[in-house]
Protein backbone atom coordinates (compact mmCIF):
# COMPACT_ATOMS: atom_id res chain seq x y z
CA UNK A 1 0.00 0.00 0.00
CA UNK A 2 1.30 3.33 -1.17
CA UNK A 3 0.51 6.85 1.14
CA UNK A 4 -0.37 9.89 -0.13
CA UNK A 5 -0.74 12.76 2.84
CA UNK A 6 -3.02 15.54 2.37
CA UNK A 7 -2.90 19.16 4.83
CA UNK A 8 -4.47 22.48 4.93
CA UNK A 9 -1.90 25.37 4.53
CA UNK A 10 -2.07 26.11 8.41
CA UNK A 11 0.82 22.81 8.58
CA UNK A 12 4.14 24.00 8.76
CA UNK A 13 6.43 21.21 7.39
CA UNK A 14 10.47 21.42 6.98
CA UNK A 15 11.17 21.81 2.82
CA UNK A 16 12.69 18.50 2.53
CA UNK A 17 9.76 16.17 4.32
CA UNK A 18 7.84 18.26 1.77
CA UNK A 19 9.69 17.00 -1.09
CA UNK A 20 10.83 13.71 0.23
CA UNK A 21 7.36 12.29 0.33
CA UNK A 22 5.06 14.50 -1.71
CA UNK A 23 2.59 15.89 0.86
CA UNK A 24 0.25 17.78 -0.84
CA UNK A 25 -0.77 21.20 1.01
CA UNK A 26 -4.43 22.59 0.20
CA UNK A 27 -3.70 26.77 -0.17
CA UNK A 28 -5.26 29.14 2.23
CA UNK A 29 -6.14 32.45 0.77
CA UNK A 30 -4.81 35.12 2.95
CA UNK A 31 -5.44 39.55 3.12
CA UNK A 32 -4.52 42.62 3.70
CA UNK A 33 -7.09 44.81 4.13
CA UNK A 34 -8.49 45.00 0.29
CA UNK A 35 -5.37 42.72 -1.68
CA UNK A 36 -6.31 39.12 -1.66
CA UNK A 37 -4.29 36.57 -2.21
CA UNK A 38 -6.28 33.21 -3.37
CA UNK A 39 -3.40 31.35 -3.44
CA UNK A 40 -1.56 32.11 -0.14
CA UNK A 41 2.06 33.86 0.10
CA UNK A 42 5.70 32.69 0.49
CA UNK A 43 6.86 32.98 3.93
CA UNK A 44 9.60 35.97 3.17
CA UNK A 45 7.46 37.72 1.15
CA UNK A 46 4.42 37.65 3.70
CA UNK A 47 6.44 38.67 7.01
CA UNK A 48 8.15 41.09 5.12
CA UNK A 49 4.38 42.79 3.99
CA UNK A 50 3.94 42.26 8.10
CA UNK A 51 6.17 44.09 9.08
CA UNK A 52 5.97 47.24 6.39
CA UNK A 53 2.17 47.29 6.05
CA UNK A 54 1.36 46.98 10.07
CA UNK A 55 -2.26 45.61 8.88
CA UNK A 56 -3.06 42.34 10.69
CA UNK A 57 -3.78 40.20 7.69
CA UNK A 58 -6.74 37.54 7.51
CA UNK A 59 -7.14 34.12 6.38
CA UNK A 60 -10.16 32.66 4.56
CA UNK A 61 -10.65 29.03 5.55
CA UNK A 62 -9.57 26.57 2.08
CA UNK A 63 -13.61 25.45 0.58
CA UNK A 64 -14.38 21.46 -0.50
CA UNK A 65 -13.41 22.67 -4.25
CA UNK A 66 -9.83 23.54 -3.30
CA UNK A 67 -9.45 19.72 -1.93
CA UNK A 68 -11.31 18.25 -4.66
CA UNK A 69 -8.77 19.46 -7.19
CA UNK A 70 -6.53 17.53 -5.08
CA UNK A 71 -8.42 14.40 -4.80
CA UNK A 72 -9.88 14.12 -8.31
CA UNK A 73 -6.28 12.34 -9.39
CA UNK A 74 -6.37 10.14 -6.25
CA UNK A 75 -9.49 9.42 -4.88
CA UNK A 76 -10.30 5.61 -5.28
CA UNK A 77 -6.71 4.70 -6.86
CA UNK A 78 -6.12 0.83 -6.31
CA UNK A 79 -3.25 0.40 -3.70
CA UNK A 80 -3.44 3.94 -2.64
CA UNK A 81 -4.39 5.57 0.77
CA UNK A 82 -4.85 9.08 1.12
CA UNK A 83 -4.12 10.86 4.78
CA UNK A 84 -6.19 14.15 5.13
CA UNK A 85 -4.90 16.00 8.86
CA UNK A 86 -6.30 19.26 8.58
CA UNK A 87 -5.99 21.82 11.55
CA UNK A 88 -7.98 21.41 14.87
CA UNK A 89 -12.30 21.63 14.37
CA UNK A 90 -11.82 24.59 17.96
CA UNK A 91 -9.83 26.84 14.96
CA UNK A 92 -11.57 25.98 11.46
CA UNK A 93 -13.86 23.69 10.16
CA UNK A 94 -11.68 22.95 7.52
CA UNK A 95 -12.25 19.12 8.22
CA UNK A 96 -16.45 19.74 6.97
CA UNK A 97 -14.74 20.88 3.91
CA UNK A 98 -12.36 18.38 2.97
CA UNK A 99 -15.16 15.40 4.22
CA UNK A 100 -17.53 17.20 1.81
CA UNK A 101 -14.52 16.62 -1.06
CA UNK A 102 -14.79 13.33 -0.47
CA UNK A 103 -17.84 12.87 -0.67
CA UNK A 104 -18.60 14.54 -3.73
CA UNK A 105 -16.22 12.33 -5.83
CA UNK A 106 -17.32 9.15 -3.90
CA UNK A 107 -14.13 8.73 -2.67
CA UNK A 108 -13.25 5.52 0.28
CA UNK A 109 -9.49 5.28 -0.05
CA UNK A 110 -9.52 8.32 2.69
CA UNK A 111 -9.43 9.20 6.20
CA UNK A 112 -9.96 12.81 6.95
CA UNK A 113 -8.78 13.85 10.84
CA UNK A 114 -8.16 17.20 13.07
CA UNK A 115 -5.27 17.21 14.26
CA UNK A 116 -6.43 18.95 17.26
CA UNK A 117 -3.36 21.35 16.72
CA UNK A 118 -2.04 23.29 14.01
CA UNK A 119 1.33 24.92 12.50
CA UNK A 120 4.21 23.50 13.62
CA UNK A 121 2.83 20.68 15.81
CA UNK A 122 0.76 19.53 12.36
CA UNK A 123 3.39 19.27 10.80
CA UNK A 124 5.22 17.43 13.24
CA UNK A 125 2.77 14.53 13.35
CA UNK A 126 2.63 14.27 9.56
CA UNK A 127 6.65 14.10 9.52
CA UNK A 128 6.22 11.30 12.46
CA UNK A 129 3.88 9.32 10.42
CA UNK A 130 5.80 9.88 7.29
CA UNK A 131 9.20 8.55 9.13
CA UNK A 132 6.87 5.49 10.78
CA UNK A 133 5.76 4.55 7.22
CA UNK A 134 9.51 4.05 6.38
CA UNK A 135 10.28 1.86 9.27
CA UNK A 136 7.25 0.02 8.94
CA UNK A 137 6.64 -0.36 4.64
CA UNK A 138 4.10 -3.11 4.97
CA UNK A 139 2.05 -0.90 7.43
CA UNK A 140 -1.80 -0.94 7.32
CA UNK A 141 -4.23 2.32 6.79
CA UNK A 142 -5.59 0.78 10.20
CA UNK A 143 -2.23 0.79 11.76
CA UNK A 144 -1.40 3.90 9.97
CA UNK A 145 -4.57 5.36 11.54
CA UNK A 146 -3.70 4.03 14.97
CA UNK A 147 -0.47 5.37 15.36
CA UNK A 148 -1.41 9.24 14.39
CA UNK A 149 -4.18 8.69 17.25
CA UNK A 150 -1.03 7.99 19.27
CA UNK A 151 0.82 10.76 18.51
CA UNK A 152 -2.05 13.15 18.76
CA UNK A 153 -2.48 12.41 21.84
CA UNK A 154 1.51 13.32 22.87
CA UNK A 155 2.32 16.21 20.99
CA UNK A 156 3.02 19.69 22.68
CA UNK A 157 3.45 23.11 21.26
CA UNK A 158 4.45 26.28 23.76
CA UNK A 159 5.61 29.24 22.14
CA UNK A 160 6.78 32.94 23.23
CA UNK A 161 4.42 35.38 21.92
CA UNK A 162 5.88 38.83 21.34
CA UNK A 163 2.19 40.51 21.51
CA UNK A 164 -1.52 39.06 22.02
CA UNK A 165 -2.96 41.55 19.66
CA UNK A 166 -2.62 39.30 16.47
CA UNK A 167 -4.69 36.23 18.34
CA UNK A 168 -6.99 38.57 19.77
CA UNK A 169 -8.11 40.34 16.77
CA UNK A 170 -8.24 36.97 14.98
CA UNK A 171 -10.36 35.47 17.74
CA UNK A 172 -8.45 32.85 17.81
CA UNK A 173 -6.90 33.38 21.66
CA UNK A 174 -9.13 31.30 23.70
CA UNK A 175 -8.47 32.29 27.10
CA UNK A 176 -8.99 35.79 29.02
CA UNK A 177 -5.67 38.85 29.24
CA UNK A 178 -4.23 39.60 25.79
CA UNK A 179 -4.20 42.98 26.97
CA UNK A 180 -1.01 41.45 28.92
CA UNK A 181 0.57 41.47 25.39
CA UNK A 182 1.18 45.48 25.64
CA UNK A 183 2.49 45.63 29.35
CA UNK A 184 5.95 45.87 29.79
CA UNK A 185 8.41 43.37 29.96
CA UNK A 186 5.46 40.26 30.29
CA UNK A 187 6.17 37.38 27.46
CA UNK A 188 2.79 35.36 27.25
CA UNK A 189 3.32 32.29 26.32
CA UNK A 190 1.20 30.11 24.59
CA UNK A 191 0.12 26.64 24.07
CA UNK A 192 -2.71 24.51 22.77
CA UNK A 193 -4.65 22.72 24.86
CA UNK A 194 -7.54 20.55 23.67
CA UNK A 195 -7.34 21.42 19.64
CA UNK A 196 -7.68 25.38 21.25
CA UNK A 197 -4.79 28.09 21.58
CA UNK A 198 -4.48 28.93 25.06
CA UNK A 199 -2.26 31.60 27.05
CA UNK A 200 -1.10 29.44 29.23
CA UNK A 201 1.66 31.41 31.32
CA UNK A 202 2.49 35.18 31.62
CA UNK A 203 6.30 35.67 32.90
CA UNK A 204 8.74 38.66 32.96
CA UNK A 205 11.12 39.31 30.65
CA UNK A 206 12.55 36.74 27.97
CA UNK A 207 15.02 34.67 29.87
CA UNK A 208 12.05 33.73 32.09
CA UNK A 209 9.98 33.00 29.05
CA UNK A 210 12.82 30.67 27.26
CA UNK A 211 13.45 28.82 31.08
CA UNK A 212 9.62 27.97 30.61
CA UNK A 213 10.00 26.36 27.29
CA UNK A 214 13.17 24.90 28.32
CA UNK A 215 11.50 23.18 31.78
CA UNK A 216 8.63 21.45 29.14
CA UNK A 217 10.84 19.76 27.06
CA UNK A 218 12.15 17.56 30.31
CA UNK A 219 8.65 15.88 29.71
CA UNK A 220 9.16 14.55 26.18
CA UNK A 221 9.51 10.98 24.44
CA UNK A 222 13.28 11.16 24.05
CA UNK A 223 12.45 8.30 21.45
CA UNK A 224 10.96 11.31 18.76
CA UNK A 225 12.66 14.55 17.82
CA UNK A 226 12.10 18.00 19.18
CA UNK A 227 10.90 20.42 16.70
CA UNK A 228 11.02 24.66 16.31
CA UNK A 229 8.73 26.95 15.49
CA UNK A 230 9.49 30.77 15.07
CA UNK A 231 7.63 33.75 13.03
CA UNK A 232 10.54 35.35 11.29
CA UNK A 233 12.45 35.30 14.50
CA UNK A 234 15.49 33.09 13.78
CA UNK A 235 17.83 33.88 15.94
CA UNK A 236 15.50 34.19 18.71
CA UNK A 237 14.79 30.20 18.12
CA UNK A 238 18.63 29.43 17.67
CA UNK A 239 19.38 31.03 20.97
CA UNK A 240 17.06 29.45 23.01
CA UNK A 241 17.95 26.06 21.25
CA UNK A 242 21.75 26.92 22.25
CA UNK A 243 20.47 27.82 25.98
CA UNK A 244 18.35 24.19 25.82
CA UNK A 245 21.76 22.19 24.97
CA UNK A 246 21.89 21.01 28.14
CA UNK A 247 18.41 19.41 27.96
CA UNK A 248 18.31 18.50 24.43
CA UNK A 249 21.32 16.51 25.44
CA UNK A 250 22.01 15.50 21.84
CA UNK A 251 18.44 14.56 20.62
CA UNK A 252 17.29 14.85 17.39
CA UNK A 253 16.14 18.92 16.26
CA UNK A 254 14.37 19.58 12.85
CA UNK A 255 13.97 23.09 12.32
CA UNK A 256 10.95 24.75 11.52
CA UNK A 257 9.32 28.35 10.64
CA UNK A 258 5.38 29.34 10.79
CA UNK A 259 4.25 30.53 7.91
CA UNK A 260 1.38 32.76 6.33
CA UNK A 261 -1.50 31.38 8.27
CA UNK A 262 -0.84 30.81 11.54
CA UNK A 263 1.97 33.72 11.12
CA UNK A 264 -1.76 35.94 10.09
CA UNK A 265 -2.76 34.85 13.87
CA UNK A 266 0.19 34.92 15.65
CA UNK A 267 2.28 37.96 14.28
CA UNK A 268 6.15 38.17 13.74
CA UNK A 269 8.29 37.22 16.78
CA UNK A 270 6.88 33.99 17.91
CA UNK A 271 9.36 30.99 18.90
CA UNK A 272 8.93 27.81 20.60
CA UNK A 273 9.04 24.22 20.68
CA UNK A 274 7.48 20.76 19.55
CA UNK A 275 7.56 17.79 21.28
CA UNK A 276 6.05 14.75 21.81
CA UNK A 277 5.32 14.08 25.39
Amino acid sequence: MKYKFVADASVDVPKEFLEKYDIEIVPIEVNFGEERYLEGMPTREFYQKVNESKIIPKTAMPNAYKFEQIYKDVANKPNLFVMTLVISMEMSPTKLQAQMAAENLGMKNVFIEECACTTVAQGALICQLCRYIDAHPNVTPEELIKEFYRLRDKVRLFAVVDDLKYLKASGRLSSTGAIVGSMLKVKPIVGIVDGKVVNVAKVMGVVKAEQYLKDKLKTRDRSLPIYTAHSDYEEAMLRLVEKSNDVIDGDEVIYCEIGYVVGSHVGPKCYGFVYFE
